[in-house]
């Protein structure tokens, strides 16, 4: 009779070691109570902003499981909706960029068009609509200007539109479109993006058809540039660094995680560390220094692409996150007890 298998060791040649099986998973912590708890939960949770500029945020998410931060990070990167070009029809290009790489490159152009004004287009119906499709005309033509002095060199100075923009997309509206999007015309988010170079008597003429989408589907339609997020690194001092060995304690961390100008080294922000652990290469400081994680305490960067305000994403990826709750719990209360 074989022996039994212990499912928890895996044989590699001659050594037994431990499996990849493990108890990792949202809420288990060994030796710990993670029970769920909405008192608790609402106690400990805590939502911090740190800084706000016209195109990022820093923020702190404080008390939610690893899987619930990485889901708002996913869900702002692929599935927050936005609006890009998806039809590009060129009547004339005699640039030298190709026509599928001129459509490549507006596509990827972060438009600031509301999402929420347009409806998702049905891959059935027959054409498109002014409830979901915004059109962008675009005429580019590089002409010889009429005050050229002799001898010039300068192309800026022969040559009128020696580069096309995407300051050059002009809204074209459609149907009830001027009602719909008055106050904040679509435009696109980044003015002065070089889409194309030209020449004397090359042109550029094209109408562009934009939709609603999301990232999963192509990355023209993410509002991010980045989203991501770092735990809180944590430092503890377990036993006492000698007075001779303070410059160097410091110069293992970033400016301003390790104050020792009161002659006394204390840890003054382990948020500014960047867990390189350096310390840990030297010797001397073996035993005196723990360095870990609040795993539960999340710093969010997100940059946005234009198409929102950087205070708009989390508000909407947490409204896809609620809309996706709800249809699990419909789900489940379809199959029944």
């Amino acid at each position: 009779m074989p022996a039994p298998v212990d499912r928890n060791l895996v044989r590699i040649g001659k050594e037994r070691v431990e499996s990849v099986s493990a108890t990792d998973f949202p809420g288990h912590h060994p030796g710990e109570s993670h029970h769920w708890d909405l008192a608790r939960f609402r106690d400990h949770l805590r939502v911090q902003l740190n800084w706000l500029s016209p195109s990022a945020l820093e923020f702190d998410l404080v008390g939610v499981d690893a899987s619930v931060a990485n889901a708002l990070r996913r869900i702002v990167i692929a599935e927050v909706p936005t609006v890009a070009i998806e039809d590009v029809y060129i009547w004339n290009n005699t640039s030298i960029v190709q026509d599928e790489v001129l459509a490549q490159r507006l596509g990827l152009i972060p438009l600031a068009i509301d999402p929420r004004k347009l409806e998702m287009k049905n891959p059935s119906s027959e054409g498109p609509t002014d409830l979901d499709t915004v059109v962008f005309s675009l005429v580019a033509r590089c002409e010889r200007r009429r005050d050229v002095k002799r001898g010039e060199t300068d192309t800026d100075k022969i040559w009128s539109g020696v580069q096309v923009l995407s300051s050059d997309l002009e809204f074209s509206p459609r149907g009830a479109q001027e009602a719909l999007f008055a106050g904040s015309l679509p435009r696109p988010a980044v003015p002065d993006i070089l889409v194309a170079k030209m020449r004397g008597g090359q042109e550029i003429v094209a109408e562009l058809h934009c939709n609603k989408g999301v990232g999963k589907d192509h990355a023209k339609w993410s509002p991010v540039a980045t989203a991501s997020y770092r735990l809180l690194p944590t430092i503890r001092i377990d036993s006492p660094i000698p007075p001779a060995l303070h410059s160097k304690f410091q110069a293992c961390f970033p400016p301003g995680v390790v104050d020792v100008s009161s002659g006394e080294l204390r840890i003054a922000d382990a948020r500014r560390d960047t867990v390189s652990r350096e310390v840990l290469r030297h010797p001397e400081f073996e035993g005196k220094v723990t360095l870990g994680r609040v795993r539960d305490h999340f710093i969010f960067n997100l940059e946005s692409a234009g198409q929102y305000a950087p205070q708009e994403l989390v508000p909407e990826a947490l409204r896809v996150l609620v809309t996706k709750v709800q249809q699990v719990r419909a789900a489940l209360q379809a199959v029944g007890p």
